[in-house]
């Protein structure tokens, strides 16, 4: 039984990811966010447990993936069309089929996320080395990046803020610097133990605790703020 429990908590990711996937659609962003969070805690524990019991398979990591995909890879895209869909002010409308509707073109491109997380899982698979480090922003931290814009609109209260983040030209560019990002060649570290000294993990400690920090003063706001500080301290630490 305990070779299947690595499983079975990622395919509870991927029964998160499918929430997530239908909250989205209906434009219930913060709802959706709930369960990207909770796919992602399991996303984090499957590898735990596996490691744990000693029960890796390369089904598990074929399989992690795939639950990522939805998880970290299509609600995102979902999330940033609604923004962007929000955002834009006119466009041009489709008429698919001989039905108008109100949709326009500019929204799709939300789904660049989408397939940029589908080319990095594709190739993180392929690659060895991603164990204690990873090249590029991994789908789940980039998840939790896009996700944080509806929840700082929502419950962050401040018309500066919501005023930036509804403006189509910043979601252009939030979509593009996820697509970089997730395909870029910056090495980060992940926030796997070898063991627990601090000397050994002293930038994975001091992100923990300024994360912390930062989330109890910035609230959602702390969210891209974190992932900017992440990709900081990895920068950091190559350089040392």
């Amino acid at each position: 039984m305990k070779q299947h429990l690595p499983n079975l908590i990622t395919l509870l990711n991927l029964f998160f990811g499918c929430v997530a996937v239908i909250f989205a659609v209906m434009n219930r962003l913060e709802i959706a966010a709930i369960f990207v969070f909770l796919g992602i805690v399991c996303d984090f524990l499957d590898g735990l447990v596996a490691r744990a019991l000693k029960v890796a398979s390369p089904v598990g990591v074929q399989l992690d993936s795939l639950a990522d995909m939805v998880t970290s890879g299509v609600v995102p895209g979902i999330v940033m069309f609604q923004l962007l869909n929000m955002a834009e002010k006119g466009g041009w409308n489709l008429d698919l089929f001989g039905i108008h509707t109100d949709l326009s073109l500019l929204p799709f491109s939300g789904f660049l996320i989408t397939l940029a997380s589908a080319y990095r899982l594709a190739k993180f698979n392929l690659d060895e080395n991603q164990v204690y480090s990873f090249k590029g922003l991994p789908t789940p931290a980039n998840a939790l990046f896009i996700l944080s814009f509806p929840l700082i609109l929502l419950y962050q209260n401040n018309e500066s803020l919501n005023t930036i983040i509804l403006n189509e030209w910043f979601l252009i560019a939030v979509t593009l610097l996820s697509v970089f990002l997730l395909n870029s060649k910056i090495t980060l570290f992940a926030l796997k133990f070898e063991n627990w000294s601090f000397k050994d993990n002293a930038v994975k400690y001091l992100f923990l605790i300024g994360s912390l920090v930062l989330l109890l003063t910035l609230k959602f706001l702390a969210i891209p703020v974190i992932i900017v500080f992440y990709i900081f301290s990895a920068l950091i630490n190559k350089i040392t």
